[in-house]
């Protein structure tokens, strides 16, 4: 059964940074695409970030471009979400997801960050 765990979230201030990962078990996700999305209170899920499986593209939310930064270990089998001048509208809680044969088949329980003005 594959699971994918996140970590990492937590309470800052504005501007601050936060680094998530997500462990992936129970199989290896090194030739799918992996990313995040996150999910305010009343809010739809909106998309973060994604990576390609071997690291080479990736692609962004208009509103986290040029501050956040995706990145995977295929090795340890984890991708990362580094998150700098964070903001209060990016409270939320971020879900890590994982490619299948039909689209983002696999979901983390999520792990809630909250930024402070």
């Amino acid at each position: 059964q594959a699971q994918l765990v996140e970590s990492g979230g937590g309470s800052v201030q504005a501007g601050g940074s936060l680094r998530l990962s997500c462990e992936a078990s129970g199989r290896t996700f090194s030739r799918k695409v992996l990313g995040w999305y996150r999910q305010a209170p009343g809010k739809a899920r909106e998309f973060v970030a994604a990576i390609k499986w071997d690291g080479t593209a990736a692609s962004y939310g208009d509103s986290v471009k040029d501050r956040f930064a995706i990145s995977r270990d295929n090795v340890k089998n984890t991708v990362y979400l580094q998150m700098n001048r964070l903001q209060p509208d990016d409270s939320g809680i971020y879900y890590c997801t994982a490619e299948g044969d039909i689209g983002w088949d696999y979901w983390g329980q999520g792990t809630q960050v909250t930024v402070s003005s």
